[in-house]
């Protein structure tokens, strides 16, 4: 009676178990974050600081400090500190002359006044041209424009990060093309209070932008009233009917007004208005599309193992007793080559090592994400925490490349160190020293100062070297792997091949499937980096990961196995390339979402663009190719250690 009581237990303890990992999946699918930072109480009447990030703009992909255009500024211009992540994004925060005071409302108050000369009115008109817009921060919430958007008859609103600097137009009846700029902001400040305590905390931050030809009576001061905008008068800006014109020698009188409104959003829900994806369905979609590749090549891979293998193992060794096994055929007939030292096997050491330090990066990355701890309100985390990881996961780099080094019967593990260390770091770091000086010669925010530099280069040589050459020495101090059959010492020819069998073909066929499996995902990631919107959905990230790992493995494994079957025992490095090609789709793909959905039209813009796609797919084919040519090892070397060989 007890033991059944018990069975039952641990069976509802188990079924419990698996009930909570399926909703913890279903939930990481849409990801759960933690707010970032600690909730702030604001009495009736405490200051508020409201502060100013870079100028951004998705045509140009060049962000740049607020105070680079001659804006009202406060008496002293004070910088926040920044992690690296946010220097290396290219923000850069100040403090705003704006004054609010918490649940005061306040109307036309006078920012400032300034005088355009030729300079600062080109300033502005090219920045205007460009579509850059200003981004704010108050209490760790960017500011946002509410955009009414009507989809089938329903009206939704979505929320535009920063508002534009200005617009572009023309009077009516005349065909010349004019800037204006937006020089009165209504904000609206949302805030949850506490019934108790009276006390509330801030949950948005939004802005309505206004062009507006200011007129005053007699001579400016300090104590000037507006005719067209006073709070005594009650007349309010609600519209842009007479715009302000961007020229020289024009005046610009730059006002705002601060709304407060009570919110039944809670404190640790205020991000949930700008994480809201409307298109969760295309998520599914992309899953669904992902895990058909992934059953269509487990099918195959299946197939291969148990029938065609298990047919071939058993005929092999029943054949050993027969005069028959003279005459062998398939996969067993080069046993004796299949573990052949490839060419260039040191360079296949250092890539193997370098894709485990990026799988370990990614997949640790991913799963903090996922459990919320990069959460947006945390500015340039997920970009600090990959650095980090990519730094601190030397140490399996030099373990993985130095271990397949001395499979290969190598004695100098230094050297394979050094380069593991050096090749793939200093190959990124090339391009990132070009594209930082073409962004220094723009005079752009986005540029990396010494300071940070200097930081980098710690990392890497403070760091990572030590860590690469301590896993290199774990990894050669531990016994070799011995091939499980022996390698002929004369290298067997290898026959004629198939055109569907020719390396560069049966390579470019094995990229497809596994860029298959990602690039719907691919088309929201990229539309996050380059059109400044927020990706916080790393459940599905996660998920498509985990399809793209079994995917690079399956399609290796089953390209390898006909390979084998063809007599062809040059491997090692096609299965690295195999997988590894689905880079070649991603930079491809890259290439045409910069055609059809960028308005990018700048020379350097678009070499930032290619520069930064090409250290990606750089960095997608040291990781795929990785996991591809360890599928392949560990498949040669478990069936030609299950059949007999003399």
């Amino acid at each position: 009676m007890e033991f059944r009581s018990s069975s039952r237990t641990s069976e509802s303890s188990s079924r419990s178990a698996i009930a909570l990992i399926l909703l913890l999946l279903i939930h990481g699918a849409h990801s759960f974050y933690l707010p970032g930072v600690a909730p702030q109480d604001f009495e009736k009447g405490d200051e508020l600081k409201v502060k100013v990030n870079k100028l951004t703009s998705i045509k140009t992909q060049l962000p740049y400090s607020y105070y680079s255009l001659p804006f009202c500024r406060p008496k002293k211009i004070v910088d926040s500190t920044e992690n690296l992540g946010e220097v290396l994004r290219g923000d850069r925060i100040e403090n705003a002359p704006y004054s609010f005071k918490m649940r005061e409302a306040q109307m036309c108050n006078i920012l400032g006044r300034v005088i355009l000369d030729e300079k600062t009115a080109k300033a502005f008109k090219e920045k205007i041209d460009d579509e850059y817009r200003v981004n704010m921060i108050l209490d760790n919430l960017p500011l946002v424009v509410p955009i009414e958007r009507v989809d089938q008859g329903s009206t939704s609103i979505i929320y535009q990060l920063g508002y534009h600097v200005g617009l572009k137009g023309q009077y009516e009846g005349s065909k010349e093309q004019k800037f204006f700029m937006h020089n009165h902001l209504a904000f609206t400040v949302r805030y949850h209070r506490d019934m108790q305590t009276d006390a509330a905390r801030i949950v948005g931050f939004e802005v309505k932008p206004y062009s507006v030809k200011h007129e005053y009576e007699g001579e400016w001061s300090e104590k000037t009233r507006l005719t067209t905008c006073d709070p005594h008068t009650k007349r309010l800006v609600v519209s842009s009917a007479t715009p302000q014109e961007v020229e020289q020698k024009k005046e610009i009188i730059f006002t705002y007004d601060v709304d407060f409104q009570e919110s039944e959003v809670k404190w640790a829900s205020r991000w949930d208005a700008y994480l809201l994806m409307s298109d969760n369905q295309i998520h599914w979609f992309s899953i669904v599309n992902s895990l058909m590749i992934v059953l269509f090549l487990s099918g195959m891979v299946a197939m291969i193992m148990l029938r065609t293998l298990y047919r071939d193992i058993s005929r092999y060794n029943e054949l050993e007793t027969q005069e028959e096994a003279q005459e062998e055929t398939g996969w067993k007939l080069v046993h004796g080559d299949v573990f052949r030292l490839p060419t260039n096997s040191d360079l296949l050491c250092v890539y193997v090592g370098t894709g485990v330090q990026c799988l370990g990066m990614v997949l640790v990355t991913m799963i903090f994400a996922m459990l919320g701890f990069l959460s947006p309100s945390n500015r340039g985390g997920l970009m600090t925490a990959m650095l980090l990881l990519w730094v601190f996961m030397g140490l399996f780099a030099g373990y993985a490349s130095s271990r397949l080094y001395k499979m290969f019967k190598g004695t100098e593990w230094k050297r394979i160190a050094f380069r593991t260390a050096f090749l793939f770091p200093a190959v990124v770091s090339a391009i990132f020293f070009v594209l930082n000086a073409l962004i220094w010669g723009q005079k752009s925010s986005g540029a990396v100062p010494f300071g940070t530099m200097f930081a980098l280069i710690f990392l890497w040589f403070g760091i990572s070297v030590p860590l690469v050459f301590v896993g290199g020495y774990i990894g050669f101090k531990k016994p070799a792997v011995d091939d499980p059959v022996k390698t002929n010492k004369i290298p067997r020819q290898i026959p004629e091949q198939a055109w569907y069998m020719n390396p560069v073909f049966s390579i470019l066929i094995g990229g497809i499937l596994p860029f298959g499996a990602v690039f719907i995902e691919l088309f929201f990631i990229l539309t996050s980096i380059w059109l400044n919107q927020f990706y916080y959905i790393f459940g599905f990230l996660f998920l498509v990961f985990v399809i793209l790992i079994v995917t690079c493995a399956e399609i290796t494994i089953v390209l390898c196995y006909f390979q084998l079957c063809s007599e062809d025992y040059l491997w090692w490095w096609r299965s690295y390339l195999t997988s590894g090609s689905s880079a070649l789709y991603l930079f491809l793909y890259a290439t045409f979402y910069f055609f059809t959905k960028l308005q990018i039209t700048k020379l350097v813009s678009a070499m930032l663009y290619f520069g930064y796609m090409l250290i990606a797919s750089y960095a997608f084919f040291v990781l795929t190719g990785t996991i591809g040519f360890y599928a392949c090892l560990w498949f040669t070397r478990l069936i030609y250690s299950s059949v007999k060989i003399d």
